[in-house]
């Protein structure tokens, strides 16, 4: 466990790093870091890809009561502003600076670090080897999920709490019909053909 190994090195408050909502054309991405003081006491986390929608609410809660959580969720217009990749980034750094304590390491999916001050050790696919990165990459999907589904809700023509704002053939035909809503992202290619198509 890899949070054990850094335990042993010294790192008394090691937190997990994820985002999802990087690949959809609309809504936000939403990034959360979890501490868990006991990573063994939650049972069943991996990957958020990996679990069913109820699993997935369940282990939310059991991460919420054993984990110190924070939620950084960086809007579509951030994202145009940004680009995706940055936006990301930034959703990460404000989860971990949303968390209750600072923590002296962080362990973050992916290839890239974030911009704090703070010891940290980039894992590709650490959402399926790194506890803590597991529980963050669940409680991320879970709240964007969230958001989508009352997007769903104030924009029922698009499907959004059914795809969550993913290219499915369902939403590039609503959004070829519609043309995009508010939180569609615009700097995305099939948005903005779309958008091309609502002015000409």
């Amino acid at each position: 466990m890899f949070e054990l190994e850094y335990r042993r090195k010294g790192f008394r408050r090691i937190a997990g790093v994820d985002e999802v909502g990087r690949g959809p054309l609309a809504g936000p991405v939403v990034a959360a870091a979890c501490l868990i003081p006991e990573p063994d006491s939650i049972e069943g986390v991996r990957d958020s890809k990996a679990l069913s929608a109820k699993n997935r609410q369940k282990l939310f809660w059991s991460i919420i009561k054993r984990s110190l959580v924070g939620v950084g969720v960086i809007n579509e217009r951030e994202i145009d502003r940004l680009n995706i990749l940055q936006a990301s980034l930034l959703a990460m750094r404000e989860a971990v600076l949303k968390l209750p304590v600072m923590p002296d390491l962080l362990l973050i999916d992916g290839p890239f670090k974030i911009d704090l001050p703070i010891e940290q050790i980039p894992i590709i696919g650490g959402d399926a080897k790194v506890v803590s990165i597991g529980a963050a990459s669940i409680v991320a999907k879970v709240t964007r999920d969230a958001i989508m589904d009352n997007f769903g809700r104030e924009y029922p023509e698009y499907g959004f709490h059914i795809h969550k704002g993913y290219g499915t053939s369902a939403h590039l035909a609503a959004l070829e019909a519609q043309g995009p809503s508010p939180i569609h992202r615009m700097s995305f290619r099939p948005v903005a053909e779309a958008q091309l198509k609502v002015k000409a």
